[in-house]
């Protein structure tokens, strides 16, 4: 990509994911994120109504007067974004590869971070970590985060989501709002993933292209896969094969779906060909409908 067009392609980026950042999804990210919780600040006297749980018995015990603890609530953030740089992302059968919807969402989530005030990372990864950036506030932090997943020309070419998420939680050691962004063509990551969902706020966005769902009519065709070399002819003129072909990957989604809910977790499914700011708003309203039902 010649440097012109980068950074056109940045700035369209920028200008596309921006405005729904800051108008809706910052509201609705404020909503759903709350901060790391209550920190203790200091003590004082009890008074009348105040809550027994907070009563703080060793001061009480040395002054000989009950005393309770105040607390502040930290407010502050850090969110994550763990972007799946692989090979398997540049697939594009349509205006958008995977890789690029990847950065627009990894920039409208950045946006509404600080927009919120809070600070904001990105790894990107494939089959090895690729980029770390450490968390940081403000607008040149996002476009940062866009540049880089755009511009990263990966050393790997496959795909370990165990590897990222084991980095994330070497390197993120208090809880964080975890975007998971990958089209999830990996095994063996199921434990490390709920341990990932336990420590930190984990929200896997499934990102496809349609040829991975649907086989067009094309007669005899070669497919090679882009991680792992592997070369195979498909007869897509014959209809049981398309048919077959659907319904395994579409078993394959709701088998992907099925095990991320019984780890208690709500992903997001997006398609390359297809608008993502519905399926990102009606998580989101999931979200909220469940902290304030």
């Amino acid at each position: 990509m010649i440097e012109r067009e980068y950074l056109r392609k940045i700035r369209q980026v920028e200008i596309r994911t921006r405005r729904l950042a800051e108008e809706y999804l910052a509201g609705a990210y404020r909503s759903v994120f709350k901060g790391r919780g209550m920190d203790f600040e200091s003590v004082r006297n009890y008074v009348a109504g105040d809550e027994v749980r907070f009563i703080d018995w060793n001061v009480s015990a040395r002054m000989n007067a009950t005393h309770v603890k105040e607390f502040k609530e930290e407010r502050e953030l850090v969110a994550m974004l763990v972007v799946d740089v692989s090979a398997s992302g540049d697939l594009a059968s349509g205006q958008q590869s995977k890789r690029e919807l990847a950065a627009e969402l990894a920039a409208c989530f950045a946006f509404s971070a600080v927009s919120n005030g809070d600070r904001v990372g990105l790894v990107l990864f494939s089959d090895r970590i690729e980029k770390y950036v450490p968390p940081r506030k403000g607008r040149t932090q996002v476009l940062r985060i866009v540049r880089e997943v755009l511009g990263c020309a990966p050393t790997g070419r496959g795909t370990s989501l165990k590897q990222a998420l084991n980095f994330v939680n070497q390197v993120q050691t208090r809880r964080a709002v975890t975007f998971l962004i990958s089209d999830f063509m990996d095994s063996g990551f199921e434990r490390v993933l709920k341990v990932t969902a336990r420590r930190h706020d984990l929200i896997p966005v499934v990102v496809s292209d349609p040829r991975e769902q649907l086989l067009p009519d094309a007669g005899w065709i070669v497919v090679q896969d882009a991680e792992t070399g592997e070369v195979v002819e498909i007869d897509t003129g014959d209809p049981e094969v398309r048919t077959a072909f659907a319904e395994l990957t579409a078993q394959r989604r709701v088998q992907r779906r099925q095990e991320l809910r019984r780890m208690g977790v709500d992903s997001i499914e997006l398609i390359t060909d297809q608008s993502y700011t519905q399926p990102i708003r009606q998580y989101m309203d999931r979200r909220v409908a469940q902290r304030y039902p």
